[in-house]
């Protein structure tokens, strides 16, 4: 194939990633912004009304890995395919649940769509397998980003505009809209042309993940894809009941969310270059202070000024952390391991998230909004410190 008919081929597949994150990014904000308050209106457990998002949360921490098995063994796009299936049975059962006001049946439906979501996480790496060059991995996980951005005005309007579609059972036109997007994108997974199984791709020597995972650079890379995360979609998950809570109306906290979800994916146009122009450790430390800089903004008052400008910070500084523990994770793996790494990775970000969202709507309850942000401040502190410890080693022994 020479270079040009590459490009085309590259260029291709790539559209065809960025389109389909757009849809299937686009499930994630329509759970989380209604899945706490539909919570509410099947459970008789206050309590109890995110479960539905940690559900959620830990539905997509266990897929990671069967996910990643599925990949490995018939190729991306054969999983990504069926994870839209699963995405669409998803939304159809969630709503059911909805509609028979069986609250159980509900929690099904979200914990269907983490396969789903584990599939459309695994499209940054997609991307990172098409691009031959290391220092071009960065700005390859940005491109597929951006159609977050996409997702972040499809995802909220939806739930603006179909969660009173059924008047007689709120919310469930929004789960079945969900469903209507997975369909969407079966079309185009099934037109990806990606590089066969790694199995058969992928040749070389691979290290015991045991021994990869005890490298500080791994330990660095995790702990910053953790917190960066883990932080995000914790006070994102609990962001609308505090709203609602202190008066806010229900679609004042979905554009809430759509103006979190746009910063989130927004900053990816530059994010790849601002990487390869200051580094991944400090674009990475960059997007954990703005993540701070959210809680703090969150503590100065409870207006919707507060809540949006908190989480507007939350979402740049997710891009920033995120992306560019990504970018740094990429250099603790040889090809022929990276299948493992990046799994076992996405297994330990999305695991903490599912273990923090199950913590959150007892956490609001018994501590409030304000608790809640200033527990995560410890938390980012910890993560710069390994930041800046690691490019102090590094520079060390550069002399």
């Amino acid at each position: 194939m020479n270079h040009n008919a590459y490009s085309t081929h590259q260029r291709r597949n790539m559209g065809l990633l960025v389109a389909a994150q757009s849809l299937g990014g686009a499930s994630p904000p329509i759970i989380i912004s209604l899945g706490g308050l539909a919570g509410q209106q099947l459970s008789s457990n206050p309590t109890a009304s995110t479960l539905p998002v940690s559900i959620y949360q830990l539905g997509l921490a266990l897929s990671t890995l069967p996910a990643a098995w599925l990949m490995n063994r018939l190729g991306r796009r054969q999983a990504y395919v069926l994870g839209a299936l699963l995405g669409v049975l998803s939304g159809v059962v969630a709503a059911q649940g909805i509609a028979h006001s069986d609250f159980v049946t509900f929690c099904i439906g979200t914990a269907l769509a983490g396969f789903y979501a584990a599939c459309v996480q695994s499209y940054r790496f997609a991307a990172t397998d098409m691009v031959a060059e290391p220092a071009q991995q960065a700005r390859a996980i940005s491109r597929v980003m951006v159609g977050g951005l996409i997702a972040a005005i499809i995802g909220p309007q939806v739930v603006i505009w179909t969660r009173d579609a059924l008047p007689a059972t709120p919310f469930a036109g929004s789960f079945y809209s969900q469903a209507a997007l997975a369909l969407l994108a079966l079309p185009l997974l099934m037109g990806l042309r990606l590089p066969p199984p790694q199995s058969r791709a992928v040749a070389g020597e691979a290290r015991p993940l045991k021994e990869i995972a005890r490298s500080p650079q791994f330990v660095v890379a995790a702990a910053a894809g953790v917190v960066s995360y883990g932080l995000m979609a914790f006070l994102m998950t609990a962001a609308p009941m505090a709203m609602v809570g202190c008066g806010h109306s229900v679609g004042e906290a979905a554009l809430g969310i759509q103006w979190h979800v746009l910063a989130m994916f927004a900053p990816s146009f530059v994010t790849g270059r601002l990487i390869a122009r200051f580094g991944k450790r400090r674009i990475t430390a960059l997007g954990l202070v703005m993540i701070a800089m959210a809680g703090g903004l969150a503590l100065l008052g409870l207006e919707l000024l507060h809540f949006w400008g908190a989480l507007v910070l939350l979402g740049v500084g997710w891009n920033f952390g995120f992306i560019g523990a990504t970018a740094l994770l990429t250099e603790c793996y040889r090809p022929a391991e990276r299948a493992k790494v990046q799994a076992f990775n996405d297994f330990l970000v999305f695991g903490t998230v599912a273990v923090a969202s199950f913590g959150s709507g007892e956490l609001l309850h018994t501590a409030g909004w304000n608790g809640i942000n200033y527990g995560m401040l410890p938390l980012v502190a910890v993560v710069l410190l390994m930041l800046g410890l690691q490019a102090r080693r590094q520079h060390a022994s550069a002399l």
